[in-house]
């Protein structure tokens, strides 16, 4: 058996990579850090906090992306400009209807769907909304309840925040 030969520069080479990583991952820290902050200080994130596995990123990413609640006549739009409504195709008999649309801001899409795949995975306590998503898993499978729920996450948001309440588990 014959052992490979070191390769010269190497060792330089994984140390600056490993140099790197160590910045970005400060740099990353500071971000979360300063996001905190911001959440922390804004009404509107705290008030959309308040729903179990809605966090800071969450939260701060929806309200950026709503702006201002009045935007949307009702609530339920609030899930389609987010794409997470089924895909809908009609021609004369044919009609089906597909995988989600995929529209609109897909960093808030992604992040509705975490904050769904957390309610239903990660939290403890036991709710209204979370049972519901959980009948539909038993029914449908968790892929789909995941879906349904990130779908009805900002209709209930989009509400919470043209009425200004809170979350009520």
């Amino acid at each position: 058996m014959q052992v490979a030969a070191p390769v010269p520069g190497l060792g330089e080479a994984v140390a600056s990579l490993l140099r790197a990583r160590e910045r970005l991952v400060v740099e990353i820290e500071q971000l979360d850090r300063h996001l905190k902050a911001i959440s922390t200080a804004s009404p509107v994130c705290q008030a959309l906090m308040s729903i179990p596995g809605v966090g800071v990123q969450t939260s701060a990413a929806f309200a950026a992306a709503v702006d201002d609640a009045s935007r949307f006549k009702r609530s339920r739009t609030a899930g389609a400009y987010f794409g997470l409504v089924p895909r809908r195709h009609q021609s004369g008999e044919l009609d089906w209807t597909g995988r989600i649309t995929k529209q609109g801001d897909s960093t808030v899409r992604k992040l509705l769907y975490e904050a769904a795949n957390s309610i239903l995975t990660r939290t403890r306590q036991s709710f209204a909304l979370k049972t519901w998503a959980l009948k539909i898993a038993k029914q449908r499978g968790l892929r789909k309840a995941r879906v349904a729920l990130a779908r009805r996450l900002p209709v209930i948001m989009h509400a919470m925040l043209r009425d200004g309440t809170l979350f009520e588990t």
